[in-house]
């Protein structure tokens, strides 16, 4: 387990009522925990969900450290429906014997002292995910109650803190009576081959903000991200709060693949090789503090091993996953493993291609981008008393970590990219296939990029000749409609107010851009005249401040292949033009499927009655009939725009003032993602999979026809 303790912290604290005089009395220290709760930002991040979620990640993180070292292979969290948090683990336990420096039992060291523990090179762990020591004394200071059991020595050990100061509990809760006081109970016999720890704490709702809750999917995914990264280790995450009256829920994680079967679960596209796992090791020399005989700390030369590990592979998908995690620890925001990581792929890659000639000799390098491009990726590495930036442990600073990773990277992948062996050659030629069609992708988009800037799209005269613009050039006011179909267009133009809203008719269904490559796109004279008159670029180059219209608006025929063509304008804007779609400015019309003609409406009634479904239609007819309102039987059925005069698209689909519009926008970027790549993707079988077992549970009224 992890420590957390030692030396008092001092603040320098200016009061705003000193005036011109500053003197040794406006100076505060801080006594050990105390700084901690005074700053808990510096150690947790945040007060919010991201805080408490922190203080779960080091109690599990420390039991985590002991079966990375081989000391245990179950950890169960359960979050109690009282708002506790319990992490219980079959490692070696805390040591409860007397430390000889404070006079204290090792479990109040660990609980109570920053920066104390067994992770300073003092041989109890080779290496692990804690190093700072002052992950649960942290949490110990951040809550209102801590209970810890340590099974240990043919005894079950206990004690109890509360914000920090460790005492007894005379009931159950963080508000029970509280008699302060030093000193580890000694409870019931247990076998001696039983050991573990047991740590159950109540965050302080006078540090962490009333809104700030545990998220059961983030502890859920945490979980079964560890349990990849340490095969073997069983992971138990039980839920008992009974939130909206909820039946309590348990998961188990527990994987033997590793970082091959964790590499092969976050790849969501097609792969076009097999994972490869990259190993090897490094030796680097760092000046360190260590501890002498007589208690003095002396910079001394140590040596350190870091291996590497990783698994990779490519897929036909255009996006790139790489996750990287030190001695099993996420460094989300990368580090230098990362960037080891990254120029040796890209210099290996570049290396092979000009080898084997795949790259022209008058082409640049691929870049980064292009070498990682569809690319999935696990990298870890694990070493002793790695240097982290910060307590969070966000990114890795351990400046020899560049070079190991890309020496072990570079090695291992050139193997594998020069092999012989007939399904390797194959798979590393459509690898390196891949990556020139990247490069090329985006040198072609890059062009066309410059092209548009070196004219703008009002003063191109290349801009689409079927365009019918608007005359303001307010971008605010001006709206664009896409409208399906030449003939549908001679409508529009005589109902729309020429003044604001503009019309680009489009030919029939455009290409599905989820199935294609940039420049595939990009030469698809519908998507690229789209793209053209929005007047903003694309993908990454896209810019919004440069988009002409304030409004983008989908103009198709409410049936079937409408719906279609409205599926693939949204799969084209989500993909290369995203920004228009999370501002909330891309939006579908919606044009009414029945017209019914009263045969005498009285004074102040419309004469014609516009319906928008089937069901609708229904209800007009039995409110008709129920107020004795006469009509004609011949109900029109609008087949298509083109069906309607100029005056009853004005009126029903058009003009601000009687329209119905609907937003499109993206409330979950993660799950629009999966849902465009599952509906408009290359794979059949999952989309086919999918429409047979939602037919029966469909809500029929949510299909956009």
């Amino acid at each position: 387990m992890t420590a957390d303790t030692s030396v008092p912290s001092t603040a320098l604290l200016t009061g705003s009522d000193t005036g011109g005089n500053y003197t040794a009395r406006h100076l505060l220290v801080l006594e050990g925990l105390e700084a901690v709760r005074k700053r808990p930002g510096m150690y947790i991040g945040s007060t919010d969900s991201r805080g408490l979620m922190h203080c779960l990640w080091e109690i599990i993180d420390n039991s985590v450290d002991e079966a990375l070292g081989g000391h245990g292979d179950r950890i169960e969290v359960i979050l109690h429906e009282d708002g506790s948090v319990e992490v219980r683990d079959n490692g070696r336990g805390i040591p409860v014997d007397i430390e000889p420096k404070t006079g204290l039992s090792g479990v109040e060291v660990v609980m109570t002292k920053l920066h104390a523990g067994g992770k300073f090179g003092g041989g109890a762990y080779a290496a692990s995910g804690g190093l700072h020591g002052v992950g649960a004394s942290v949490v110990n200071a951040l809550s209102a109650r801590l209970d810890v059991e340590v099974d240990l020595g043919g005894a079950t050990h206990s004690i109890s803190f509360r914000r920090g100061t460790p005492g007894i509990f005379t009931e159950s809760g963080p508000e029970a009576p509280f008699d302060p006081g030093s000193g580890l109970l000694k409870g019931k016999k247990i076998p001696k081959s039983r050991t573990g720890t047991r740590v159950r704490y109540w965050a302080d709702r006078q540090i962490f903000l009333k809104d700030a809750k545990l998220s059961l999917e983030t502890l859920h995914a945490r979980a079964r991200q560890t349990a990849f990264l340490v095969p073997g280790l069983t992971l138990v995450v039980r839920d008992e709060r009974g939130i909206d009256g909820a039946a309590p829920t348990e998961e188990t994680f527990h994987y033997e693949g590793g970082i091959s079967e964790f590499c092969e679960y976050l790849a969501q596209d097609k792969p076009i090789c097999d994972v490869q796992r990259l190993r090897g090791s490094g030796t680097f020399k760092e000046t360190v503090p260590v501890l002498d005989d007589l208690g003095h700390m002396i910079p001394t030369e140590v040596k350190r091993d870091l291996d590497v590990d990783v698994a990779l592979r490519w897929g036909t998908g255009y996006d790139t996953t790489v996750k990287s995690f030190v001695n099993i620890i996420a460094t989300p925001k990368g580090g230098t493993h990362v960037s080891g990581f990254e120029r040796a792929v890209t210099q290996t890659v570049n290396e092979v291609l000009r080898a084997t000639k795949l790259l022209r000799v008058a082409e640049d390098n691929v870049v980064k981008d292009d070498a990682l491009e569809g690319l999935t990726a696990v990298v870890t590495v694990r070493l002793a008393e790695p240097q982290f930036e910060g307590q969070t442990k966000e990114v890795l600073g351990t400046s020899a970590a560049a070079r190991i990773v890309l020496q072990v990277v570079s090695k291992e992948l050139k193997a594998f990219l020069t092999s012989t062996k007939r399904d390797d050659k194959q798979q590393s030629r459509t690898v390196l296939e891949k990556v020139v069609a990247a490069s090329r992708t985006r040198i072609a988009a890059r062009q066309h990029k410059e092209a548009q800037r070196r004219k703008t799209a009002l003063e191109s005269s290349a801009l689409p000749a079927k365009l019918a613009d608007c005359r303001s050039d307010d971008v605010d006011r001006s709206e664009l409609f896409i409208v399906e179909g030449d003939s549908a267009l001679g409508t529009a133009k005589l109902a729309r107010n020429s003044e604001f809203q503009a019309l680009l008719p489009i030919r029939g269904k455009i290409l599905n851009v989820q199935k294609s490559s940039v420049s595939d796109m990009l030469k698809n004279a519908e998507c690229s005249a789209i793209i053209q008159v929005i007047g903003a670029g694309s993908g990454r180059t896209f810019d919004i401040d440069q988009a002409r219209y304030g409004k983008v608006i989908f103009l198709a025929d409410a049936d079937v292949d409408g719906a279609h063509i409205r599926c693939l304008l949204l799969t084209l804007f989500q993909r290369y033009m995203r920004p228009m779609v999370e501002q909330g400015r891309v939006f579908s019309a919606v044009p009414p499927l029945h017209r019914i003609e009263l045969s005498n409406p009285k004074k102040g009634q419309d004469k014609y009655l516009y319906t928008y479904s089937d069901n609708e239609l229904r209800q007009t007819l039995l409110d008709l009939e129920r107020r004795g309102t006469r009509y004609k039987d011949a109900i029109q059925r609008y087949k298509g725009l083109g069906e309607m005069d100029a005056d009853q698209l004005a009126e029903t689909t058009m003009d601000p003032r009687f329209r119905t519009l609907r937003r499109i926008n993206i409330s979950d970027l993660e799950a629009a993602e999966t849902a465009f790549s599952l509906l408009m993707g290359n794979e059949v079988a999952p989309r086919r999979e999918f429409i047979t077992n939602s037919a029966a549970t469909l809500d029929r009224s949510r299909i956009d026809t």
